[in-house]
């Protein structure tokens, strides 16, 4: 009998250390990352040893920001034709709408929002959009392009770039 609750106390400990330990891995501490360096005046914060990727397209620079699997930013940087972020966010609102996945908004803010898309009937995959006007340039951001994204991921990146 109490080698039945010696081995059932090892295999609980086991199971508690190697949830510790996966749930500290997915945490990374968000570091401020100056993007001046790279000819691109903004700051994020990102995790520390995010990979940074500037492609200047000359009518758009396309900025991407990766670390992993749970941190994925795209960043398009264009002239700014208005200075109305409302009707800016707008406009990319009824674009993400149009979507066939679209699903519904989960969080609604002045200058960004995060959205739900249903891909199959149990998959759903998460995004967002966020506005930032910095002189004459317009910055909207939202997830990489590849990848399926957690709520949580995708309310970290969102808030990451705020």
């Amino acid at each position: 009998m109490r080698n039945f609750f010696y081995n059932k106390s090892v295999v609980l400990g086991l199971i508690a250390f190697f949830m510790l330990i996966s749930c500290s891995t997915n945490k990374k501490e968000m570091k401020a990352l100056d993007l001046m360096s790279y000819g691109v005046p903004l700051k994020v914060k990102a995790p520390e040893g995010t990979k940074v990727e500037v492609k200047d397209m000359s009518i758009y620079k396309d900025i991407t920001l990766k670390d992993g699997k749970d941190y994925f930013v795209q960043i398009i940087s264009t002239s700014a034709t208005t200075n109305d972020i409302s009707k800016i966010k707008e406009e990319r609102l009824a674009e993400v709408k149009q979507n066939p996945f679209f699903h519904k908004v989960i969080l609604d803010e002045k200058n960004g929002f995060v959205f739900e898309k249903q891909i199959t009937d149990s998959t759903f995959n998460y995004d967002f959009r966020y506005i930032k006007l910095q002189g004459d340039n317009q910055f909207t951001f939202q997830t990489g392009l590849f990848g399926l994204f957690t709520k949580y991921q995708v309310l970290n990146m969102y808030n990451s770039v705020k």
